[in-house]
């Protein structure tokens, strides 16, 4: 989630927070399913001083 935050372009998500995407290399199995890739999606807000994380969302592909 950092790395993402830190290396990704920021784009609007509702309700005026800001989302990111990135792509990880997985290659393992999850939920009985292998995947190749996994994407981490945050929600998160860009304050004064820190960036206050909201969700994580999670994509196996």
């Amino acid at each position: 989630m950092i790395e993402a935050i830190r290396t990704s372009s920021w784009q609007p998500a509702e309700l005026g927070r800001l989302e990111c995407r990135k792509d990880f290399p997985y290659g393992r199995e999850w939920n009985g399913k292998f995947y190749k890739t996994k994407q981490i999606r945050p929600i998160f807000v860009e304050e004064s001083e820190e960036i206050v994380v909201v969700t994580v969302y999670s994509y196996y592909f």
